[in-house]
């Protein structure tokens, strides 16, 4: 086992000490970043008692991230040991920002006394000579088995021996801790006079740098610890020493008993923020920036949505940055009626020509700069806000970056990664299919997330101030914002507790139409939320079909949206035929019974409108007709207008289907007045009052003569498709 501290961290460096009959624990850590507040979980967890010294002093030695560097932390743990007079005090040294305690003193000292010397140091011990100097990598004692060089991020021993080794310590903050326990090290009389052993086999200390393979997560007996298999050894101390600060992430979502099977997240439910029973103008205010960089289906879906947040408006301030003309008019009418519900708006649009990566800044800045902004909500506006709970959800659990959980459907899709390749693109962790798929639930320390991420002002005004976060020469924005969160020692948790939302796919999305929602189709499952009739579901599983005369069946389809948008799209479009049999659109170029319409391909709506009939019309088919199988064929689908004063009617006749799907896009005694009569079977439909959005399924050809009845006055639009001609 390797082991534990190598590397310090930078920026920080305070002392805790933790107690445990004769031990003291000592660690190096100069700021409350939320990987120190992990490690005194883990501490807490095994009843250590934490003292902390040096809090507050600026960090002088060096970036962990690139070594040399660490005398500041010699300095601090010689200076504590001046006031340690017991001799058989044992004193641990750890790091903090990326270790984890992963078990109890008890354990840790039977563990230390077990190598049967009295003075024994033990240091983590690093699987390669860190620095590269050829000549000290050589002079590292051979090992029979295990690690053989050492790594100075920990170690444990006697105070007396503790201090020798310290002794001739006289470096500056910012020298090389590593460099000076090496020399110790590799000097024969020091290491004998000391008493200096490497923990070789991860006993003790597990550094993760150059052990990645060997280290896995074990579940047992209602217990989680990280296992060397290799060595098939528990640590006590879990170090991300180096380039591993991920893995100790990973690590700590698990470790010290956060997750397990049998109890699930055992951390959700700490340090929560409740606003349940708060009077509205006690919750925190939040800015919500809305981002807009790329054409987006559903828009005015999602300002619905936003709308619906069940937070108060009034403690919302909005920041919208759009860079599409196209969506203009959505955020006009948006604002036209809901500005003034707001505490505040600011709207950047594309004639402001601001790019993306500044809109985010003066996004940060609009909360930074108030002083009364408590947390930043960001949301790109592909996101479907399906949950209206969100916002306070995310509040409540109250960590400085946490992102709700976002999935496409249908594809294996997540708005965070599990893990990062060496090249800091995607990597998929062990357990990122369990998260996505809820099997295992609760809030994952990750290294990516994107679209939507709730951040306290105050970690923007501090940790996250600078104003280049988005900026990186090799890295797109997104993933240079992860980069610099990371680097700066802030968690970014997602939680997958709720069921939140989804991120809509725009790769197809056009622009050309005046609604184009409504070819999404094929890509979006807000499709159907927005314009199929909400009691559909209700059509096949509760048998919600009338029939008004025998073999005609009558089932709500669509929305009213859709039978707007339907009409509004032909309108636009324009071209309406004359009502004439000669028609060159029809295969033969004559239509017997001809009406004014436009069809389906004129718009460029076939292959939509197949898939729609596959979809919502063949499954009733099927269940009315038993035995006739549909694969919703037609030749015709159109969508026919009647004026009294152009085509207000339309002789007896049969339709060129097997069946035929009649759809009414308006609302008869309200849009129109008229009716349709089934001649052979003496209805008169204008006995029932016809339904907007509700589809008429009837047999073609031979047995439903039927024809329209006189439009007397108004405009009478419906959809027609001569399905499996």
């Amino acid at each position: 086992m390797r082991p534990l501290l190598f590397l310090l961290h930078v920026s920080v460096c305070s002392c805790c000490c933790v107690f445990s009959g004769d031990l003291l624990v000592l660690t190096v850590a100069t700021q409350e970043t939320d990987g120190f507040r992990r490690f005194l979980r883990s501490a807490k967890h095994f009843n250590y008692t934490i003292k902390v010294l040096g809090r507050g002093e600026t960090w002088r030695g060096g970036d962990y991230m690139s070594p040399p560097g660490g005398g500041q932390k010699v300095r601090l743990l010689k200076s504590a040991l001046e006031d340690i007079q017991d001799e058989n005090r044992v004193i641990l040294l750890v790091d903090s920002y990326d270790v984890i305690l992963s078990s109890g003193p008890r354990e840790l000292l039977k563990k230390f006394h077990s190598q049967h010397l009295k003075w024994i140091k033990t240091f983590h011990q690093k699987l390669c000579c860190i620095y590269n100097y050829t000549l000290f990598c050589r002079l590292h004692p051979h090992v029979r088995e295990g690690k053989r060089f050492l790594g100075a991020g920990g170690f444990i021993g006697y105070a007396p021996n503790l201090k020798q080794m310290l002794s001739d310590w006289s470096g500056a903050d910012s020298d090389s801790d590593q460099l000076f326990f090496t020399k110790l090290y590799i000097n024969p009389e020091k290491r004998k006079s000391i008493n200096i052993t490497l923990d070789n086999k991860c006993r003790l200390f597990q550094n993760l740098h150059g052990a990645l393979d060997e280290v896995v997560l074990k579940f047992e007996d209602g217990r989680v610890r990280a296992r060397n298999v290799l060595y098939n050894t528990l640590p006590v101390i879990i170090h991300g020493n180096g380039p591993t600060k991920l893995q100790i992430n990973y690590l700590g979502n698990y470790i010290p008993h956060l997750w397990m099977f049998e109890t699930g997240c055992t951390l959700c439910n700490e340090g929560l923020r409740p606003l349940s029973g708060l009077q509205e103008s006690e919750y925190p205010v939040v800015v919500i920036g809305i981002f807009i960089q790329q054409p987006t289906p559903f828009v005015t879906v999602f300002f619905e949505r936003l709308l619906n947040l069940k937070y108060p408006k009034n403690r919302l301030r909005l920041f919208i940055y759009n860079q599409e003309l196209h969506h203009e008019p959505h955020i006009r009418t948006f604002l036209e009626y809901h500005e003034s519900e707001y505490q505040g708006v600011k709207l950047i649009g594309p004639e402001e020509d601001i790019d993306p990566v500044t809109s985010r800044n003066i996004g940060f800045d609009m909360c930074r700069d108030d002083i009364d902004c408590e947390y930043f909500f960001s949301i790109d506006v592909d996101v479907v806000l399906k949950n209206e709970d969100m916002l306070r959800i995310l509040i409540e659990l109250n960590k400085p970056f946490i992102a709700p959980m976002m999935t496409k459907p249908g594809r294996l899709w997540t708005n965070f990664w599990g893990a990062l390749s060496a090249d800091g693109y995607y990597a998929r962790s062990e357990d990122y299919m369990d998260i996505v798929k809820g099997r295992r639930m609760g809030l994952w320390n990750v290294p990516y997330v994107s679209h939507i991420f709730l951040i306290k002002a105050d970690t923007l005004r501090t940790d996250l101030k600078d104003p280049d976060l988005f900026e990186s020469a090799t890295l797109d924005p997104d993933m240079a914002f992860c980069s610099k969160v990371r680097n700066k020692g802030v968690f970014m948790f997602v939680t997958n507790m709720h069921t939140f939302g989804r991120v809509l796919s725009t790769e197809n999305y056009q622009t050309n139409h005046l609604h184009n929602d409504l070819w999404q189709i094929f890509e979006n499952p807000e499709w159907e939320e927005r314009y199929i009739h909400e009691n559909y579901s209700k059509v096949l599983r509760d048998g919600l079909i009338e029939m008004p005369c025998p073999d005609v069946y009558w089932f709500p389809v669509f929305t009213d949206v859709a039978c707007k948008h339907l009409i509004e799209e032909m309108e636009h479009f324009g071209q309406w035929s004359g009502g004439r049999n000669v028609d060159k659109r029809i295969l033969g170029g004559y239509e017997n019974v001809p009406t004014v319409d436009i069809h389906m391909n004129q718009v460029g709506y076939d292959k939509e409108w197949q898939k729609f009939l596959l979809d919502y019309a063949a499954p009733v088919t099927e269940k009315m007709y038993p035995g006739y199988y549909t694969t919703a064929q037609f030749d015709l689908a159109f969508v026919v207008r009647y004026k009294p004063d152009e085509q207000p009617a339309l002789r007896p006749h049969h339709d060129a289907s097997t069946f035929t799907i009649n759809i009414a896009l308006n609302q008869v005694g309200i849009d129109y007045q008229c009716s349709c009569d089934f001649l052979s079977h003496n209805f008169d439909f204008f006995l029932r009052i016809v339904r907007r959005g509700w589809a008429l399924l009837h047999p073609g050809r031979l047995t439903h003569y039927h024809e329209g009845l006189p439009t007397v006055e108004g405009v009478r639009y419906i959809s027609v498709s001569f399905v499996d001609p």
